[in-house]
């Protein structure tokens, strides 16, 4: 019985490292074209800033357009929300409430009264609409994101949608299976030492000495 579970053993570790070497590859296929993408518009963003920004993209805003506001849209956002979206067909994504702020103008305090902002759209095309409660105009203003700024928004997450939002939490979760799949298939076979003395040792100490001086 002994035996058998000893020769069962082997078998078993080879069956392990067969299964997590399919799936770091699958991962790896599923999430080759995100990498690329993700990669790219990473490195641009990683250099916006500085002596010599990389290109960001850019977006061209069109005049703004007064909109008659209904009594019935003046309540609440939620409100206009609705008849945004009944009456002009905006899909409104976001929703602020500011409050009324004050400050001090040549000595005199003035306030100024609170405004709602709502705004939608996709990576490309996106809108947004100022209110002030009770006026009865708001101000809707359109904004088109050229192809790369475009990119540049939906590697944050913004204006992709349901559907690219979930491809993006898949690539996201197969990025994290993929170093632990990674992680395992380096050690196998490798003792502590030769783990602490090798490429992975060097870049866990350099990661964690960055990341370290990067929060302090």
């Amino acid at each position: 019985m002994a035996t058998t579970t000893a020769a069962t053993r082997p078998a078993a570790r080879v069956r392990a490292h067969r299964w997590i070497r399919q799936l770091h590859l699958w991962i790896g296929a599923w999430g080759a074209l995100a990498a690329l993408l993700f990669g790219t518009t990473g490195l641009l963003m990683n250099h916006r800033s500085g002596d010599n920004p990389w290109p960001q993209g850019s977006a061209e805003e069109s005049a703004p357009l007064t909109l008659a506001v209904p009594e019935s849209a003046r309540g609440s956002r939620e409100a206009l929300r609705d008849w945004l979206r009944d009456a002009y067909r905006l899909e409104a994504t976001s929703m602020r409430g500011g409050k009324p702020e004050g400050g001090r103008v040549g000595g005199r305090e003035v306030r100024q009264p609170a405004k709602w902002s709502l705004g939608g759209g996709t990576a490309r095309r996106t809108w947004s609409l100022d209110y002030v409660p009770g006026n009865a105009t708001a101000e809707l203003k359109r904004t088109v994101q050229s192809p790369l700024a475009a990119l540049l928004r939906m590697h944050k997450g913004v204006g992709g949608g349901l559907a690219w939002r979930l491809l993006q939490d898949s690539f996201a979760i197969g990025m994290v299976l993929l170093g632990l799949s990674g992680l395992w298939l380096w050690a196998r076979g490798r003792t502590p030492r030769q783990m602490v003395f090798s490429v992975m040792g060097l870049s866990t100490l350099l990661f964690a000495t960055i990341l370290g001086l990067a929060v302090a």
